[in-house]
């Protein structure tokens, strides 16, 4: 089976979807297919040696041959969203045309960063199909939902032009996609409210590999030496991005409620827009141990390190998806403490899997009593958490992976 991927980022470029793609090729020519993969020349989260590199590199060959990568000149990527949406249509286009040159492909894949690529994607397949007289099916894998995820950070509202454009794309794509792969629940119903047919949608949830992400007992986990940490304390961990729609400053809000409790340290490895913000607000915290974003290497030991961690989302935005560090928690059996809307999939996942406790979102007050509830039991004894079980029988890499190729292998049927 030749499988054509649409990849508005690959490798040595890294974005939240970098990782499980490369698991997906790897399971893919594990069972003989062979998968063609175009692609503009990298330049997010790369340097400029990297990316003067990969300017001469146009075809290259990966896993013995089974992978071959198509790659053309686009221009360097920005911060200007004009710049950034002329970069989108042409990269769109040059994709276009060389996909369409393709013969003998049997599948199209794409997912959805950018929004357009969906349509692309559904573009492509029906020009494939039209040259080879056959059908090539479109398998969609929906990583966030577009525009609604503007909405919900704010850049735009219901009814403007760019909610509008966005809806018809989005429209188009769906009604083109053979089978669309959602991440969560509440995708899955946010298709369906939008007259996708039930028959179309998978739900598969994105993964964590369970042998890089473990539990490591307090007394071995290098942490506590590098930062100085008191190991007799009660940690509270939040690690992630401090944004629009993670409402993580109210970490630190629930962190000044809790300043008479000496037992309870609260340990944040952090990153983006609003970073610095927190760090000025928990300077004078005694209880609050501050950090930039440890290496992905180290994540076991980040999560392991907290007799809870915490999950947090802005109001009404919990319903985007189901947050991945999750599965890295869980799989670290670490209980999960979430301030986070109640009627969202991680709401349910925390119920059902005994993992701890949710709350209501921008919520200080509600947070810090659930922090101080739990922090009132002794030290959790994470050996004894089933967390980790659930996370393989629903969200680990051998289990996710063979859904997507039990899901291909039936469209090529």
């Amino acid at each position: 089976m030749n499988i054509l991927f649409l990849d508005a980022y690959y490798e040595p470029e890294t974005i939240a979807y970098t990782h499980l793609e490369k698991d997906l090729i790897e399971g893919l020519i594990s069972e003989c297919q062979k998968i063609n993969i175009i692609c503009p020349t990298p330049t997010r989260g790369i340097n400029q040696e990297i990316r003067e590199k990969y300017k001469n590199i146009k075809l290259e060959k990966k896993y013995d041959g089974a992978v071959t990568v198509n790659r053309f000149s686009a221009p360097q990527e920005g911060k200007n969203p004009l710049i950034r949406a002329f970069r989108y249509f042409w990269c769109n286009f040059r994709t276009y045309q060389i996909a369409v040159k393709n013969n003998d492909i049997d599948i199209v894949f794409s997912n959805s960063t950018p929004p357009t690529q969906g349509a692309l994607g559904a573009l492509v397949a029906k020009k494939l199909s039209k040259k080879s007289k056959k059908k090539v099916p479109f398998l969609y894998n929906l990583q966030d939902i577009f525009p609604d995820s503007l909405v919900n950070s704010n850049l735009t509202h219901k009814g403007s032009v760019l909610w509008k454009i966005g809806r018809k794309l989005e429209d188009y794509t769906y009604r083109n996609a053979d089978k669309i792969i959602v991440i969560s629940q509440s995708f899955r119903k946010n298709l369906l409210a939008k007259g996708v047919a039930e028959n179309k949608i998978e739900i598969i949830s994105n993964w964590i590999d369970l042998d890089s992400v473990h539990p490591v007992d307090r007394k071995d986990n290098r942490l506590i030496n590098d930062f100085n940490l008191d190991p007799t304390k009660f940690f509270v961990v939040y690690a992630g991005n401090f944004g629009a729609a993670q409402g993580a400053d109210i970490v630190v809000k629930a962190a000044k409620q809790l300043q008479e409790y000496k037992d309870i340290q609260f340990v944040i490895f952090g990153g983006g827009p609003y970073f610095e913000d927190a760090k000025e607000q928990a300077q004078n915290l005694d209880n609050v141990f501050i950090h930039e974003l440890m290496p992905q290497d180290r994540i076991s030991e980040v999560y392991s390190l907290g007799d809870v961690a915490l999950i947090t989302c802005k109001k009404g935005t919990g319903n985007a998806g189901m947050p991945s560090k999750t599965w890295s928690i869980m799989a670290c059996n670490t209980p999960i403490i979430a301030s986070f809307d109640i009627d969202s999939d991680l709401a349910d996942v925390i119920s059902v899997s005994n993992a701890g406790s949710c709350v209501e979102p921008e919520d200080a007050f509600a947070l810090s009593s659930a922090i101080k509830n739990n922090s009132k039991m002794s030290h959790c004894n994470t050996n004894n958490l089933e967390l980790r079980e659930y996370v393989f029988q629903n969200a680990s890499k051998q289990t996710c992976v063979r859904k997507y190729l039990n899901i291909i292998t039936a469209l090529k049927n």
